[in-house]
């Protein structure tokens, strides 16, 4: 039998959770798409376009590397969604902001645990970095 209170929290709270993610999405979205139009963004991808080179990635994924690491995933996903990536390229980023995404609060998270800020940060900027480069390397 289906129990009608159960469907209506569930819907209430799959749209408080849509909310709270187009919070984030949507701003992110509404901001590199002006960095776009108004050229900013042409720049910033000139000057990271040499690191990100190395990764397969455009200079542009630099902003969706830089948001992911330091705000959240749901940031780096309003930045994906506004510039244009491969499969690949969304592959690549998916797979490094695994290891290294929200990089301040999990930090200090760890940090209160008792483990060295250092080698946190050490391990997961590092597998980021060698997953990208590897997943570059075998991809085509």
């Amino acid at each position: 039998m289906i129990n009608i209170d159960t469907i209506k929290r569930g819907i209430k709270n799959s749209f408080n959770t849509v909310i709270e993610l187009a919070k984030v999405i949507m701003p992110v979205y509404f901001i590199i798409t002006v960095l776009k139009h108004t050229h900013i963004l042409n720049y910033i991808a000139i000057w990271f376009e040499p690191l990100m080179k190395a990764f397969g990635l455009p200079g542009e994924a630099a902003v969706v590397l830089v948001l992911g690491n330091i705000l959240n995933i749901y940031a780096a996903i309003g930045a994906i969604a506004s510039i244009t990536l491969t499969a690949k390229q969304i592959t690549i980023i998916a797979v490094m902001l695994s290891f290294s995404h929200t990089l301040p609060v999990e930090t200090a998270v760890s940090k209160k645990i008792g483990v060295s800020v250092i080698a946190v940060l050490s391990i997961r900027i590092g597998l980021a970095v060698i997953s990208g480069l590897i997943l570059n390397l075998i991809f085509f």
